[in-house]
C-alpha cells in the first residue's frame, strides 16, 4: 500500500515516475528543497527510510553509517529520503538492482547535487535513472484552469473562449510571491513571502558549505540579490560583479571572477538557480546566435524574497513585476514541456536584438515559439517579434503563442495564426 499523505495533490511528474519505475531498478529524484520530492515519492512507495537528522532517525543514521546495507528492505519501492547523507547508498542500491531484474525498487531523494563522490564508484547507469523536480506550476497548484494545453497548440487547435479565470494585478502579484511551495499554498496571504525568505536564509546558514569548502556568507548573500536584480535575463558573471560593487562600498564584499563562478557553481548545485538555455537548432545562421543562457530562480517567489518584495511593492514597479511574470511563466513552461520529455529554452539573435523569451521543444523536434507579457500594451510587438522569428529559421515552429497576464480569452488570432492566452488557463 503507498504511503500516499492526507491531502497530497497530484503532480504532473507522477506518471514520468509510474513509467521510469518499470524501466529501471531505482529512481533518484532530485530538486530544490520543499518542492515535494518527499511526498510525491511516498505517493509511489509501500516503505520509507528518513535520514534527516532529526532526534527519531538515529537509529537509522547509526545503521547506515556503519553499514548502508542494512538499511536497505525489500519491501517495493523503498523510499530511501535524502540519501545524498550518505553517498555510499548509491553503489549498494546499484548493487542491489544487479541483483536481479526487479524493476522500481528503490526511490532516492535528495535535495542537492553536493556530494562525496570517493563513495561513489559507479554511474548507476542502467540501473538508477535520475528524474528533476520542481516546484508546483499553476495548473499543478489548481491556480491554471487547463482550458488549453501545450499539446493543443502542438495539434493547431482552433479555438476561441473566454477563461474561467480573469486574472487581475493583485492575482498575478500574489502568484508570483508566493511561489509554487506546496506548504504555501494555504498560507494568509500577507505571510506568503516568510517561506520563500526562510529558504533563501537556510541555504545562507547551512547549506552553501556542504561540501567542505568554507564561503562567505555576505558574498553570497549578495550575488543572490544580484541574481534577483537581474531575473529572467542575460546577464555575464562580469555584470554581476559589477552589480555587487555598484550597490557596496564595503570591500570586503569584493568578488572575483572565480569566486563567483564557484557560488553560481553551488547555487545550481543546491537547484536555488535554474538557467534556461538558448536555443539553436533549425536556424539558418547559427553564428549569430546567442550563446548565454538566460537566468532564473528556481521558483520567482525566491527573487522576490532575495529583494524583499511583497505583492503591493510588485504592482507599484511594473518593471520589476514584468520580469517576475517572466519568471513564473518560464517556471510553468518548463515543467510542463518537461512533463512531455521536452526542452525549453530561449532565443536571441545577437545581429539584429531579435529576443524570443521561451522556445519548448519535443523530443520530436518539433517546437514553439513564446513570448510573455505581463500586460496587452506590448502585444503587438509581441506578435512582430514571433513573425520576425518565423523568418530567420529554417524550419517554423509548430505555432507561435502570446501568454499574456492581463488577458482572459484563450484565442487563436484569424489574422496571424498565433494564440494569445492566458498563463491561469495552460497545462501541458
Amino acid at each position: 500500500m503507498a504511503l500516499t499523505k492526507d491531502g497530497y495533490k497530484k503532480r504532473l511528474v507522477d506518471d514520468k515516475i509510474e513509467r521510469y519505475l518499470k524501466i529501471f531498478g531505482a529512481l533518484s529524484i532530485e530538486g530544490p528543497k520543499w518542492c515535494g520530492k518527499t511526498w510525491t515519492a511516498l505517493n509511489h512507495s509501500n516503505s520509507v527510510v528518513y535520514l534527516d537528522e532529526s532526534a527519531e532517525n538515529y537509529n537509522i543514521r547509526s545503521l547506515a553509517e556503519m553499514n548502508v546495507s542494512l538499511i536497505l528492505g525489500n519491501e517495493y519501492p523503498q523510499l530511501i529520503d535524502e540519501w545524498g547523507k550518505f553517498p555510499a547508498i548509491w553503489d549498494a542500491v546499484r548493487h542491489k538492482c544487479d541483483m536481479d531484474n526487479i524493476k522500481g525498487k528503490y526511490i532516492l531523494t535528495e535535495s542537492t547535487s553536493i556530494r562525496d563522490y570517493s563513495k561513489i564508484s559507479h554511474s548507476g547507469a542502467g540501473r538508477i535513472d535520475r528524474l528533476k523536480m520542481y516546484s508546483m506550476s499553476l495548473y499543478e497548484s489548481g491556480d491554471s484552469t487547463g482550458e488549453i494545453s501545450l499539446l493543443d497548440m502542438f495539434k493547431n487547435k482552433n479555438i476561441s473562449l473566454n477563461s474561467k479565470i480573469k486574472p487581475t494585478l493583485p492575482l498575478l502579484a500574489k502568484l508570483v510571491v508566493r511561489g509554487g511551495w506546496p506548504e504555501n499554498l494555504t498560507i494568509d496571504e500577507k505571510d506568503i513571502n516568510i517561506l520563500p525568505t526562510s529558504y533563501i536564509n537556510a541555504i545562507l546558514k547551512a547549506d552553501i558549505s556542504n561540501d567542505g569548502v568554507v564561503r562567505d556568507e555576505n558574498k553570497m548573500r549578495m550575488l543572490i540579490k544580484s541574481l534577483a536584480r537581474n531575473e529572467s535575463t542575460i546577464v555575464s558573471n562580469s555584470t554581476l560583479i559589477k552589480d555587487i560593487e555598484d550597490i557596496t562600498s564595503n570591500e570586503e564584499y569584493n568578488i572575483s571572477r572565480n569566486t563567483i563562478a564557484d557560488y553560481l557553481n553551488i547555487l545550481e548545485k543546491l537547484y536555488l538557480i535554474e538557467n534556461q538555455q538558448p536555443y539553436t537548432f533549425n536556424l539558418r545562421s547559427r553564428e549569430r546566435v546567442g550563446k548565454s543562457a538566460k537566468r532564473h530562480f528556481t521558483d520567482p517567489s525566491l527573487a522576490c524574497a532575495a529583494l524583499a518584495i511583497k505583492p503591493d511593492m510588485l504592482i507599484n514597479d511594473i518593471k520589476t513585476f514584468g520580469f517576475m511574470f517572466e519568471s513564473l511563466v518560464e517556471r510553468d513552461l518548463r515543467i510542463y514541456i518537461e512533463s512531455l520529455d521536452g526542452k525549453i529554452y530561449h532565443y536571441r539573435n545577437n545581429d539584429n536584438g531579435l529576443e524570443i523569451d521561451a522556445i519548448v521543444e519535443l523530443p520530436s523536434g518539433e517546437y514553439g515559439a513564446i513570448e510573455i507579457k505581463l500586460g496587452t500594451n506590448e502585444l503587438d510587438d509581441a506578435k512582430k517579434n514571433l513573425i520576425r522569428f518565423s523568418n530567420e529559421v529554417m524550419v517554423e515552429p509548430k505555432f507561435k503563442c502570446i501568454i499574456c497576464g492581463l488577458w482572459n480569452s484563450i484565442i487563436k488570432d484569424p489574422e496571424t495564426g498565433i494564440y494569445i492566452i492566458p498563463i491561469t488557463a495552460l497545462k501541458p
